[in-house]
């Protein structure tokens, strides 16, 4: 301790002035030696938010990604006749971040983006003495979702301790559910793009399980600690409400994991408890693959990814994994395929090793002593299940009743607000068809040009069911209702209003009558234009 006092002592003023006792004081010793050293380059950048560490809390080392040769990080590709051979077992677990206005056990603001280490407290901190209180909003979003997932609901549940030491976790474990989660036994409905074929899929749910997230760790060499000279610590996430959502082997392919997530993506969105961006880290998916010869029972040894933060990363992050794997197998060397955790690099286009996959002894579960369980009543459980809105499997099941396209029904399907604009249009009067082609046509195309969403523009949905009724009739033709389109868009207001103030009014029966004339009179015209025909022609003019 003496030696340690005198590390702190002697460390040079600016990084104390700009750093928390409280934050200094979870360094190790052999961190604050290393500090202390003249030539660290943490100091004579002048730039880092906390330290240079090179220990772990606990004066463990923690486990780091390994320094890759060329030969193992290199892409190898299985031609497809040996692919044909293997099949993939694919399991996700998913880190949903909700939307509360607080952290899980403690009152900080939960908000992204705030300033590096603002929005702590001893709690989250992990000091000594401070006890963590349970955010009852945490429970009812939980309960969302495991009811949106159709799992079964564990009345009585409790909270775990989960130990493993690493910088970004102050507290040298994580609160979370070991053995009884809040819930179980679910089930996800995903369809399949038209354009890969479509088709419907139900993969099974594990578990849903309550938990806080740890903080961030922010690499001074890119995104990666090897080669780093530094690395900043960022405590703002740390105590962040999670929901950790366990799948069942159940996918076969990168495309049916990526849809598997963009759908869980889209059920935290209509419940209503997190954003799902996986760019901000409000969704996260540790991806689990393995592969083994067609026909065989047995799982082959699955390695896990991380460090996708799109769909599309993540279905090529998985070919590439299975197309390894495969190609370990033809080479006579499965062997080589070790329980491990990888990482995706996007740059390069591959996987490489991260570290050693630890295994549930490594992280010596015990029940949480700070916590009482989690006790439910039935009649909260009911009145959450009676809240919640019609879900994308529910709505597109509606919408294909109706006689809409599967293409039509997962475009309008995939967002909760252009979905329930959709419904507010046909409760107005507008045509089925007609409400989606405007929607996700001349809508569409404004909101993207302007990168707006369907909520910020003035647009109403009885303003655009009053369009397609004054085109309908024939008061406006398509190509003045386009024009109407962008004033309702961009100003609101009616679209009878906007057509009598600009003098878009169509005369439509003297139109025709003159066009008839014509026809008659005229050598120009050919005489087998039909009066349909002319219809058609006087409404597109």
């Amino acid at each position: 301790m003496a030696e340690l006092a005198r590390c702190l002592c002697s460390l040079p003023a600016n990084f104390k002035a700009r750093h928390s006792w409280h934050a200094v004081t979870r360094l190790s010793l052999s961190s604050l030696l290393k500090l202390r050293s003249p030539s660290s380059s943490c100091f004579s950048s002048g730039s880092c938010l906390l330290s240079t560490l090179s220990a772990a809390p606990g004066g463990r080392q923690p486990k780091v990604r390994a320094q890759v040769s060329t030969t193992d990080i290199r892409r190898t590709i299985a031609d497809d006749a040996l692919l044909q051979q293997f099949e993939a077992v694919i399991g996700i677990e998913t880190h949903v971040q909700l939307s509360t206005a607080t952290k899980a056990f403690c009152s900080c603001p939960s908000r992204y983006g705030a300033d590096p280490n603002a929005n702590i407290c001893p709690i989250c901190m992990g000091l000594p003495g401070c006890l963590p209180v349970l955010n009852v909003k945490v429970v009812e979003c939980a309960v969302k979702l495991g009811l949106a997932l159709g799992a079964d609901i564990t009345l009585n549940s409790k909270f775990d301790r989960k130990q493993y030491f690493y910088a970004d976790l102050p507290k040298g474990y994580q609160i979370s559910q070991f053995d009884i989660p809040i819930f179980k036994n679910g089930a996800i409905d995903v369809d399949l793009p038209v354009e890969f074929g479509g088709g419907h899929r139900r993969f099974g749910i594990t578990r849903v399980h309550m938990e806080e997230d740890a903080g961030k760790l922010v690499h001074a060499g890119g995104d990666r600690l090897s080669g780093s000279p530094y690395s900043q610590v960022d405590l703002n996430r740390a105590g962040v409400p999670l929901l950790e959502v366990v799948s069942e082997p159940d996918m076969r392919s990168g495309l049916e994991a990526a849809e598997y997530a963009a759908e869980l993506q889209r059920l935290v969105r209509y419940v209503g408890i997190s954003n799902g961006n996986m760019q901000e880290g409000s969704m996260r998916c540790d991806v689990n693959i393995s592969v083994r010869k067609k026909g065989d029972e047995k799982f082959g040894t699955k390695v896990e990814i991380k460090n996708m933060n799109s769909f599309s990363a993540m279905q090529r992050a998985i070919e590439f994994e299975i197309s390894r794997q495969v190609s370990l197998h033809g080479e006579g060397q499965p062997a080589k395929i070790v329980q491990e955790t990888r990482l995706w690099e996007e740059g390069s286009q591959r996987t490489i090793t991260m570290r050693l996959k630890e295994g549930l002894a490594d992280y010596r579960y015990f029940p949480e002593p700070d916590l009482p369980e989690v006790v439910l009543e039935q009649s909260f459980v009911d009145e959450v299940r009676a809240n919640l809105p019609e879900l994308p499997e529910q709505k597109r099941r509606r919408y294909e009743g109706m006689g809409l396209s599967m293409q039509d029904v997962l475009v309008l399907a995939n967002d909760y607000d252009v979905s329930n604009f959709f419904d507010m249009v046909l409760v107005a009067g507008g045509d089925v068809k007609l409400a989606a082609n405007w929607i996700m046509g001349d809508v569409a195309a404004f909101l993207k040009n302007e990168k707006l969403t369907i909520k910020d523009v003035k647009l109403s949905p009885g303003a655009l069911a009053e369009l397609i009724s004054l085109i309908q009739d024939g008061t406006i033709s398509g190509k003045i209702g386009k024009e109407v389109l962008v004033s309702l868009l961009q100003d609101g207001g009616t679209a009878k209003n906007i057509v009598e103030a600009k003098g878009l009014l169509q005369g439509t029966p003297s139109f025709l009558a003159i066009f008839l004339d014509l026809r008659q009179s005229s050598t120009f015209l050919p005489q087998k234009f039909s009066a349909s025909a002319c219809m058609k022609f006087a409404a597109h003019y």
